[in-house]
């Protein structure tokens, strides 16, 4: 297990105790998941912001920190005889505690304890909405509350203070993200170099997985591997390849310290790229690189995201596909036939890091209205981006033959649509290109190696 140095996480969570200001905070660690019995379990992984402010990545731990006092406490468990027999020998919880910098450790069950003191000295205990059941039920038995409450009582200002650390990288973060980054464009070479005509999806996937797992860490996230890129996060691996298909391969590494990387690459299988393959191609790689020059610190991401979509947009308008004045198309919202997700999302610990503290809370300022405009509305992050922040790019075409049936039937965007050209291309499927970034002073920097992206780059790689 790989830990940055114990001061970093010393000084995260003195920092959070004083954003936080008073009371008391739990942090839950997560659990093993049983697949279908007790010791036959999904691969583990830690919750994030555990992993930030304790480094951990160790089932059955939590933790408190007093926000007044600064004590941090640590609580699990030392490995009985018969649990070593099995996993062999383990560290200590007192030793687990030296490596991050905590002084006090104790047995899980006493921070039963430590809460039922804090409950009757009547101190405010904060803890974040919890995303597993386990965790809820364990909640609501901590603090003698129902679970619809231990659901539903989550603490903003712990949410706010997470969110103020978390949102800006440090250098050793990036370093570390950057090698996550640089692992995924290893997996995206191999994939755009192995991929053949008679394969299935899920020997590409094997493939993807082959080289995360080969870095001692895993997927980020569960990869989409499609011959049907138009399903946004399409993950059936059960369809051969042919000559001629449109491969997207949406995935990225996650590092054994729990750092993601999430590239996109869109290629052809067989041969090279087609004339309209070429030109749908070229309109989401010209938004893309626009979209790019746009990043800076205090840009609003929504402002770079309607950016792109006017790229967008003009492209698709040169091949007949929409029509009227580009900015009208994209102010109404018509453009979403052809690019219904938002242009991207920040990453870290998470590929869309922190987003279980939720999206109005990380994406989005307090002042801020997220839309309700079909397409706009799924836009992740739009809040003015500072220096520091980590996040992804990744404009597409995206031909959806039941939303063109919708729209078309509804009369929608008539004045902005051209629907009988459109039927032409019901079948083509969908494009994405992704690449991670982070906000500098000056703009922005690439993270990772560059991997191929231009039509000549991704037709000298591909197998054909």
């Amino acid at each position: 297990m790989r830990l940055f140095n114990s001061k970093t996480y010393i000084q995260r969570r003195e920092q959070l105790a004083q954003d936080v200001n008073e009371g008391i905070i739990i942090l839950l660690g997560n659990n093993e998941a049983p697949m279908n019995y007790k010791d036959n379990t999904y691969p583990y992984r830690q919750d994030s912001t555990f992993l930030y402010f304790f480094g951990l990545s160790k089932a059955g731990l939590a933790a408190t920190i007093d926000c007044e006092s600064n004590e941090s406490v640590l609580y699990g468990d030392d490995p009985t005889i018969d649990e070593i027999v099995w996993t062999g020998p383990q560290k200590s919880i007192d030793e687990h505690g030296e490596m991050i910098g905590v002084k006090m450790t104790r047995s899980f069950q006493s921070i039963y304890d430590i809460i039922k003191q804090a409950i009757d000295r009547k101190r405010t205990i904060h803890f974040l909405n919890p995303y597993r059941d386990d965790q809820v039920i364990l909640l609501a038995d901590l603090l003698s509350i129902s679970i619809d409450a231990a659901k539903k009582s989550f603490s903003l200002s712990l949410i706010k203070g997470i969110v103020n650390q978390r949102l800006l990288k440090s250098d050793e973060e990036i370093m570390e993200i950057e090698k996550g980054v640089n692992i995924s464009g290893e997996m995206h070479l191999a994939a755009m170099k192995m991929a053949k005509p008679g394969m299935k999806e899920q020997d590409v996937a094997s493939k993807l997985l082959e080289v995360a797992t080969s870095y001692g860490g895993y997927y980020s996230f569960p990869p989409i591997v499609t011959i049907n890129g138009e399903t946004l996060h399409n993950h059936y691996h059960g369809n051969t390849l042919k000559k001629g298909d449109l491969l997207l391969v949406d995935s990225g590494a996650e590092t054994d310290m729990g750092y993601a990387g999430d590239l996109t690459r869109t290629f052809p299988i067989g041969q090279k790229f087609t004339d309209i393959q070429k030109d749908f191609y070229q309109i989401v790689l010209n938004a893309h690189q626009t979209a790019v020059e746009a990043l800076k610190p205090g840009i609003e991401f929504r402002d770079v995201h309607l950016i792109a979509s006017k790229k967008l947009s003009e492209g698709l308008k040169d091949l007949n596909l929409l029509k009227g004045k580009v900015d009208e198309i994209v102010e109404t919202g018509a453009y979403a036939m052809f690019f219904q997700c938002g242009l991207g999302h920040l990453m870290g610990l998470d590929v869309h890091d922190m987003e279980n503290l939720g999206e109005q809370n990380v994406g989005y300022t307090p002042d801020m209205i997220k839309s309700t405009q079909f397409g706009l509305k799924s836009l992740r992050l739009s809040r003015k981006l500072e220096t520091g922040m980590v996040l992804t790019v990744e404009p597409g075409i995206y031909i959806i033959p039941s939303l063109i049936d919708l729209w078309k039937a509804d009369k929608k965007y008539e004045e902005f649509i051209n629907y009988s050209e459109l039927e032409k291309f019901r079948s083509f499927g969908g494009i994405r290109i992704e690449e991670d970034f982070v906000i500098t002073e000056g703009g922005s920097k690439l993270l990772g190696n560059e991997i191929p992206k231009t039509i000549a780059d991704v037709e000298n790689t591909i197998s054909i």
